[in-house]
């Protein structure tokens, strides 16, 4: 029997039964041993239109028991070489956005001052920037692979500065992200202003919008981010949205002419190799997608984030 966690095979026990964890590993109390902590984020109170993020980890793990262990495209075994469990949902202040972005930041320097890659499912985008903060305090101003339908460099919304809609513009001002080693992929959609994409531009981020992508396979651009960011230490955040609404409708704030399942593949199979010191996959809203196809969407990008982590093995 190998040391490691393993999810729960559907031959030994059916997948609509058994632990409500993620792919049904073993669920931790504790981040001794651990390499990798799955953990949700269930927060609603950052969005500016359509809630019902705070629902999205309970579905993407629910719909994760599908997913098998073994990743065929790419050979990745993670549960081979890291210890992964699933250490539950941080208990945030559902009424309070301020004291819930407090909670994230104390909770993941715990995490990071162990060792442990946290990956996290949200939750709205908001919890981003207290995830980079506390990132950045272990490792420094990190890399970023940021794939959404929007920037999120507002400066404030209805007069609030910490929100999922000025996630990067706060984390660029405070030094928590390289700018030239800060990419957005697959933003789209109207603005408030001309400037809304090109102002982050000045600051350095190298943006690649939906428009530009349409029909193209994204091996080569995921290929060009890995090798600018070399191995600079990075975060990955995955915005559900940054796909077309006709394969992710429920969240909250959809784009239409987004990237396809496929491509969303393509990209995180080519980020294989990089430094990757956490990630998240934030914005699912089940409320919006009663066939839950949002969620599994969702569940099955996560495993394959979890494929690219460092020391994972292939069979």
């Amino acid at each position: 029997m190998s040391q490691f966690n393993q999810p729960i095979s559907g031959n030994d026990l059916a997948r609509f039964s058994g632990p409500n964890t993620f792919m049904r590993l073993p669920a931790a109390d504790t981040l001794a041993g651990l390499d990798v902590a799955v953990l949700g984020v269930p927060m609603d109170i950052g969005t500016s239109w359509r809630s019902g993020t705070r629902f999205g980890p309970k579905q993407i793990r629910a719909e994760s028991a599908m997913i098998r262990p073994y990743n065929m495209a790419t050979f990745a075994a993670p549960f081979d070489s890291l210890q992964i469990a699933d250490i539950g949902d941080l208990a945030i202040n559902t009424f309070s956005l301020a004291d819930s972005l407090r909670i994230i930041k104390e909770s993941y320097d715990a995490i990071l001052a162990q060792g442990v890659i946290p990956v996290a499912m949200g939750g709205d985008h908001s919890i981003t920037l207290p995830i980079l903060r506390a990132v950045a305090a272990k490792h420094g101003p990190v890399a970023l692979v940021h794939v959404d339908a929007h920037a999120d460099v507002n400066d404030e919304m209805f007069g609030e500065r910490e929100t999922h809609g000025t996630v990067f513009r706060r984390a660029y001002e405070e030094g928590l992200i390289v700018p030239d080693k800060t990419f957005q992929v697959g933003i789209r959609g109207s603005g408030y202003a001309a400037s809304d994409f090109t102002e982050a531009k000045g600051w350095g981020f190298r943006q690649f919008p939906a428009w530009e992508l349409w029909q193209q396979n994204l091996t080569q651009i995921g290929a060009l981010i890995r090798k600018e960011i070399g191995k600079h230490p990075v975060y990955v955040t995955y915005d559900i949205d940054s796909l077309d609404p006709a394969y992710a409708p429920g969240t909250g704030t959809p784009e239409i002419g987004g990237l396809t399942t496929p491509q969303a593949l393509q990209l995180i199979h080519a980020l294989g190799g990089m430094n990757v010191v956490g990630c998240d996959l934030v914005e699912v809203s089940p409320p919006y997608d009663p066939s839950g196809n949002t969620a599994l969407t969702a569940a099955n990008l996560l495993f394959e984030l979890l494929c690219i982590l460092p020391g994972v093995t292939s069979r």
